[in-house]
């Protein structure tokens, strides 16, 4: 079994904001595969369905980004997930909007969601796709940044970029995370200008 979870903050307010990519890709995802995320278990919005013959559950913690892990180490703990069975979709500043990367444990680069999933699992060695978000102008931006909503040029980019992590996602599980890395982590130069 896989744990597929999708990082974000709940409500409105906060639907379309950077830091809640990991949602959008989740309810995309489900959407695909028609499987509904309509329980609330374990701190999470939760769905179990199958991909590519594997069961899986897929999850949106509700603990707010910064406590993320709580609800992640809930789950596992419940389903007796191993840690290389969670996949992780987030945001990464480290990457321009529209660039995905695969990886697997490692740091957290300041992510507090990342932290607190390490922390609660007690290893890092779950599987991170991560979705570029771009950085603000200064670095004391950060919080207002991942916070705030899309921009408009931003928000034309979105769909290819959701739809390209749902795909990352069922590689990573139907071809394993090696064969999914060489394929989804080459670098996009994306022109938001052009789109």
């Amino acid at each position: 079994m896989k744990l597929i979870a999708g990082l974000g903050n709940p409500g409105v307010r906060y639907s379309y904001s950077r830091h809640n990519i990991g949602f959008l890709v989740l309810d995309a995802l489900a959407r695909m595969e028609d499987i509904e995320i309509n329980r609330g278990k374990f701190d999470s919005c939760i769905g179990r369905g199958v991909i590519s013959r594997i069961p899986v559950i897929l999850a949106k913690p509700q603990t707010f980004m910064n406590l993320s892990g709580v609800a992640v180490g809930k789950l596992a703990g419940y389903f007796g997930i191993n840690t290389e069975d969670i996949i992780v979709v987030h945001d990464d500043m480290d990457f321009s909007i529209g660039n995905i990367r695969i990886k697997m444990g490692g740091g957290a680069a300041g992510h507090k969601g990342l932290i607190s999933i390490a922390n609660n699992l007690g290893r890092p060695e779950f599987i991170r796709i991560r979705l570029g978000i771009g950085r603000p102008v200064a670095s004391d931006m950060a919080e207002d940044y991942v916070l705030g909503r899309f921009s408009g040029n931003e928000m034309r980019v979105l769909p290819r970029t959701i739809e390209k992590a749902c795909d990352a996602v069922i590689d990573v599980i139907s071809s394993g995370v090696q064969a999914a890395m060489n394929k989804f982590n080459v670098r996009i130069t994306q022109n938001l200008e052009e789109v």
